[in-house]
């Protein structure tokens, strides 16, 4: 293949998956999958990976290789569908980068540069999985995982630590970096609550004693602080805990901020449980009361979400992740959710049937007999 019929071939190849129409595929009434993933490594632009001068570059090899996107972050702006995706590097280190589509579910296109995310503190060695929130005092904000090294184990190359990077801005271009969030724990997952609740802004936590471990830490938390531009955690209480034998028995931790419904906050989060294959990563569901946010009003039990055929494969096996979701006016929730470490998909449901299922599903009885009793209900109801 001669350069020009090569350089025909990346550009002609990067359209057709870009432009491919994806389609929903019917499942459990609960949600419906959609056939192909949204964005993959190969959508990322040409311009990142090759160096189109001839002389530069006379094979047209790729010279920056993009090994994953994955966990993004999701916004409906100026009538767009926006996810904020952590790109992922093949030297391992990943960075924000904005894809937009028309419709939600297919035609993504990367913006022409990735995100420049100011510095804070020690440089950090990595930064992803940002969640955002376009909150009621008027800023965008990004809440996102700073990863550095644990200077206390320097001889360990893989001890880190982690905090909560905080950064805000008005056009999803210009990002103005805040303080990390100050805690007594190592924090991960967090999520701002985009109202403000007696007067303070409101953030879900995830305490852990360590960068990998959750330790002490018991589930997901709430906590309340009177900054953003410095925000410390001073009183923290988990709203949704852990619990032995369970899909979330070894962490768990909010997805996007909560949709607000007339009878309660909808909730997405994601579970961990160890097996012989690794740690699993699932997807759940809660809802809140609306007069107490710390408040769960409904759970189902089990997972909502889990790998499907080859989502199960990837950079880290058996994993589903969601950081980002978009509820449009008419009430269709846009739900995005990366599988395997690897790749983004979207799934698509609605606000009154994701409430149907947490109201109307059966809680989790943490134990054989209740699950049983469960059952047995159901088909005494349906003869």
């Amino acid at each position: 293949m001669t350069y020009e019929e090569r350089l025909t071939w990346l550009k002609e190849s990067h359209r057709r998956l870009i432009e491919r129409p994806n389609a929903p595929l019917e499942g459990n009434g609960i949600y419906e999958r959609w056939e192909h993933p949204i964005l993959t490594a190969e959508h990322a632009p040409l311009e990142w990976r090759y160096d189109f001068k001839r002389e530069r570059n006379p094979y047209l090899m790729e010279r920056i290789g993009v090994h994953a996107t994955l966990n993004s972050g999701a916004i409906k702006w100026n009538g767009k569908y926006v996810l904020v995706v952590r790109v992922e590097g093949n030297d391992r280190k990943s960075f924000f980068a904005v894809a937009e589509s028309p419709n939600g579910v297919d035609n993504f296109t990367f913006w022409p540069r990735p995100i420049t995310m100011p510095e804070w503190g020690e440089p950090a060695t990595n930064v992803y999985d940002m969640r955002l929130t376009a909150h009621e005092d008027g800023w965008i904000y990004g809440i996102f995982c700073v990863e550095r090294k644990d200077h206390s184990a320097e001889g360990d190359l893989s001890a880190a630590t982690a905090a909560a990077g905080i950064a805000r801005t008005k056009d999803l271009v210009n990002w103005e970096r805040l303080p990390d969030l100050q805690s007594r724990s190592q924090q991960r997952n967090v999520v701002l609550h985009p109202e403000f609740v007696n007067g303070k802004y409101a953030l879900y936590t995830r305490p852990q004693d360590g960068f990998i471990d959750t330790g002490s830490g018991g589930g997901i938390g709430w906590a309340l602080v009177d900054s953003m531009e410095h925000a410390v955690v001073t009183e923290e209480k988990i709203i949704n805990p852990r619990h032995y034998h369970t899909i979330m028995e070894v962490k768990n931790g909010e997805g996007p901020h909560p949709i607000k419904t007339p009878k309660g906050w909808l909730h997405l989060a994601h579970g961990v449980r160890a097996c012989a294959s690794g740690l699993r990563y699932v997807l759940y569901m809660y809802m809140t009361s609306l007069e107490d946010p710390t408040k769960v009003i409904a759970q189902p039990g089990g997972f909502f979400m889990v790998p499907e055929g080859w989502e199960y494969v990837g950079d880290v096996m058996n994993v589903l992740f969601a950081n980002g979701w978009i509820c449009d006016e008419d009430g269709k929730v846009f739900i995005y959710y990366a599988s395997s470490d690897t790749r983004m998909h979207v799934a698509t449901s609605t606000v009154d049937r994701l409430v149907d299922y947490c109201m109307n599903t059966p809680a989790d009885g943490l134990r054989t007999g209740l699950s049983v009793v469960a059952l047995n209900k159901l088909i005494d109801s349906n003869l």
